[in-house]
């Protein structure tokens, strides 16, 4: 799960001020400020790992709130000069650590913070951690949201069962009750004589400031606080609004501008010296040689000379580090000299390079440059060392973009084009690194060779049936309207199916079914709460249903249709460096995404054609990759007879988890061991499995035990993995491939449970990865050998499809099957099952 860091600027440094005793540099500067809030980030960073990391301060100009109210933060006093000063040497040194600042004018840091956190709400895959002294930002925690709160001595996790036991409300609560206690530090008037523990119980009974004001009447509210509040309601009503911190301040969009890439080392070890700041130096491990002080200057020094392709070919070597521009532009380092080529003569200037006596190249991505090459006719004959590749290899957990590895292996801040004379020091680096961390292997025999084979993958691309593909659409319109009418009728009036709002209080409140806890943004009707509830009143299926149709249409429908190009056919890209297993991902559009799980979905596969009329597709697809690799990597001697015996193993397990023979194992039976088998695969404990299978977790948690009783070998390999991983702070697959786990290392249990399970699957993964991977480099070479018309056009999680002439289809599959099954030698059979067809619904 990737995580967002948000940091309230102004809190941290003004408890940093505080709290540590006035220190200065040579030169007088005060510092105490700047060193605690280091300090402070600095822990947060090393434990959180952050994807994105940003810090949001205020600005001097009167926010809306102070326009709303003259009183608001009135009755603070002025900010300390000794801490004034700090500010911006703070904000620096936050930059040099990766931490990116923000502020807008209008806004406090605490609605910024509130903007960038809500994002994670958005997101199954994101979790936002906000660290503040500020009792006001808990209003924001939820289920994807946590503040860690710093006091005197100690930082504290809130999520919401924490912030519930404290304060017996939940966080969004929190607005109402400050609307009636009010804030002394903020001005916030609240109503007066309202205290803390009045306002708690309160909002408690009543649940918001509307639910009180409008139960005045009530006998649980005496007298004495009666007359307060309807005396008070005007200021009540103000305070909650200045309490309410803005969620949606109009900042960039997403969160690619927070984008955290580590420490520039020069920089921060530039400013650490500067402030005196020696223990925090060693603390880095910067060191003097880092700052280089006169390399900085040659490298800020390099001039690019623009060049024509005609005097490119006497400007060449061997070796050249190129890099492309976003508008086609090229830079070219070669010996020494650094030169430039204008967008439009950059094609012409790539046949010259690529057709001399160049024979090694570094460069950010040889896949992209390879199909641009391809693009022109051009087939090099390179060495490639592919700088994005390889910090992939050596740190698959890390950004592995040119701006990432410049700042993070030479301390480098260069984002913009061109940087061809940092790219041959950045591959020395990584070079070094790839021999450290075992990588070579990997690098060398597996990715820079398979980049070509996706590089033609692309290119051929998958045809698509298009009218067929219109027509289905047209159909499931029909169907989503025709459903849309039979809800509209049970109900007994429109509405808006969309709206989370509207169909929350049609199905709580108009119909009345039973309602889950009530989140802050209202009602649930998310597909997990809606699977609960079925059965419990026709319109939930006719709802999940409606949802289902509506993905297909808007999402496969209407989105791979809008990706064909005029000749029919989608050209998805293969992304080779993202997933942090290794495995092979797709996107624009993702095809490995096609739905197979239910029967229309599925039917999608029917639009999916050989490149010519006459030609067929060859899928085949490995049984069981991942359970196979399981037996083999424990040595569980059960499971590597099952499979030796070809016994099926969903049968074998289920027929030991119900206690039944194997001949008695029924369907469901089989399903629900089948779902036990793949969720201990991928570390899933009782909870998540009770969750899959609908069952109690008592149940859930006796599947698990049966399984690690009949498979005891497979429970002392995860248990031996996890500790090894604990250990070294890494797993590897049978290959080399390496996957750093620092959330192991962690004090946030969440996060250490995400690391154990990242253990348990990481070698299973990446060595299916891996394998795939060689599978692939050689089915292409076998074709090639022998000559056939057929070509890979789709790789799909265990599955490969080729495009063949119907001639040469049958001995294209019979190699398919063989280079995929010996791809590599495991102590039992790796199996493929292989079907041609007309079409991908094979």
């Amino acid at each position: 799960m990737k995580r967002i860091l948000v940091i309230d600027g102004n809190s941290i440094i003004n408890r940093a001020f505080y709290g540590i005793r006035a220190l200065t540099n040579a030169s007088g500067q005060p510092t105490n400020a700047i060193y605690g809030l280091i300090n402070i980030v600095s822990r947060q960073l090393d434990e959180i790992k952050p994807d994105y990391a940003a810090a949001a301060f205020d600005l001097k100009t009167p926010t809306f709130r102070k326009k709303l109210y003259e009183g608001y933060k009135a009755t603070r006093h002025p900010t300390p000069p000794d801490l004034l000063a700090q500010f911006d040497g703070a904000k620096e040194c936050l930059e040099h650590m990766g931490v990116h600042t923000v502020s807008l004018e209008g806004y406090e840091a605490d609605d910024l913070l509130g903007t960038l956190a809500r994002r994670a709400e958005d997101s199954e895959e994101l979790h936002a951690y906000i660290l503040s002294g500020d009792r006001d930002l808990l209003q924001l925690i939820s289920d994807k949201v946590s503040v860690l709160l710093v006091k005197s001595g100690e930082t504290i996790e809130y999520d919401t069962a924490r912030f519930v036991d404290d304060w017996g409300i939940q966080p969004l609560q929190l607005i109402d009750a400050k609307a009636l206690m009010g804030d002394s530090s903020d001005n916030i008037p609240g109503v007066p004589g309202i205290g803390e523990k009045t306002a708690l119980k309160l909002i408690s009974e009543f649940g918001s400031l509307d639910g009180v004001y409008e139960n005045l009447d009530s006998d649980s509210i005496t007298p004495s606080v009666k007359k307060k509040l309807a005396a008070g309601e005007d200021s009540a009503r103000l305070s909650y609004v200045l309490s309410r911190i803005d969620v949606d301040v109009p900042i960039e969009a997403g969160l690619d501008f927070i984008t955290y890439g580590g420490i520039n080392p020069s920089a921060l070890y530039r400013k650490f010296k500067e402030y005196e700041f020696f223990s925090l130096i060693k603390k880095f491990g910067l060191t003097e040689t880092e700052d280089a002080p006169v390399a900085q200057k040659q490298r800020e020094a390099a001039e690019y000379r623009q060049i024509s392709p005609d005097e490119l070919a006497d400007a060449l070597g061997e070796r050249i580090a190129i890099e492309t521009a976003d508008d086609g532009g090229l830079a070219i380092t070669c010996s020494g000299r650094h030169l430039t080529v204008s967008s439009d003569d950059s094609d012409r200037a790539l046949g010259v390079i690529f057709s001399g006596g160049v024979t090694d190249v570094t460069c950010q991505d040889w896949k992209s440059l390879l199909c641009r090459l391809h693009r022109l006719g051009i087939e090099p004959d390179v060495r490639p060392f592919d700088l994005m590749l390889a910090a992939y290899v050596v740190d698959s957990n890390k950004k592995n973009s040119l701006e990432a590895s410049l700042r993070g292996y030479l301390g480098e801040e260069r984002n913009e084009f061109p940087r061809t004379d940092l790219m041959d020091e950045l591959r020395e680096t990584l070079e070094t690194r790839l021999r450290e961390c075992g990588g070579e292997y990997v690098y060398y025999e597996i990715e820079i060779p398979i980049a070509t084979v996706l590089a033609e993958m692309q290119e051929s691309g998958f045809r698509i049936d298009r009218e067929g593909l219109s027509a289905f659409g047209d159909q499931l319109l029909a169907r989503i309207g025709d459903q849309v009418a039979a809800i509209y009728e049970l109900v007994g009036y429109e509405f808006n199916l969309n709206s989370p709002k509207q169909l929350g209080e049609v199905l709580y409140e108009r119909l009345g079914l039973p309602c889950p806890k009530k989140k802050k943004t209202g009602y649930p009707t998310d597909v997990e709460t809606l699977t609960e509830l079925s059965g419990k009143h026709p319109i939930i299926d006719m709802i999940l249903e409606y949802r289902q149709l509506s993905k297909l249409h808007s999402t496969y429908i209407v989105g791979l249709l809008k990706a064909t190009d005029e000749s029919d056919f989608i050209h998805t890209e293969f992304n080779q460096a993202l997933t942090a297993t290794g495995r092979l991902s797709s996107s624009e559009p993702n095809l490995q995404n096609i739905p197979i799980r239910t029967p229309l979905g599925r039917s999608l596969r029917r639009f999916f054609l050989p490149s010519a009329p006459g030609r067929k597709l060859i899928d085949a697809d490995y049984s069981q990759i991942e359970l196979r690799l399981l037996a083999h990597l424990s040595g569980d001697r059960e499971m590597t007879d099952a499979f030796s015996r070809g016994v099926d193993i969903h049968t074998r397990t289920a027929a030991a988890v119900f206690g039944v023979e194997e001949d008695e194992v029924t369907p469901e039976q089989r399903q629900n061991a089948k779902a036990v088998n793949f969720g201990i695969v991928y570390g899933n404990g009782s909870y998540s499995l009770s969750r899959d299978l609908g069952t109690p977790v008592a149940h859930a948690k006796h599947y698990i035990d049966s399984y690690l009783s009949l498979y005891s070998g497979v429970d002392a390999y995860l248990s031996r993995t996890v500790e090894e991983a604990r250990e070294q702070g890494y797993v590897e697959t049978l290959f080399g491939r390496r996957r750093y786990i620092p959330e192991l290392s962690s004090s946030n249990r969440n996060l250490v449970h995400f690391g154990e399970r990242v253990a348990m699957n990481s070698p299973v993964q990446g060595t299916a990865a891996d394998i795939m991977k060689l599978a692939l480099l050689g089915v292409r070479r076998r074709l090639l050998r022998e000559g056939l018309d057929a070509r890979i056009i789709m790789q799909v999680h265990d599955e490969l499809i080729l495009d063949a002439s119907a001639e040469c289809a049958e001995r294209a599959a019979e190699i398919l099957v063989a280079e995929m099954e010996s791809a590599t030698e495991l102590d039992i059979p790796l199996t493929v099952e292989v079907e041609v067809g007309d079409n991908w619904y094979l």
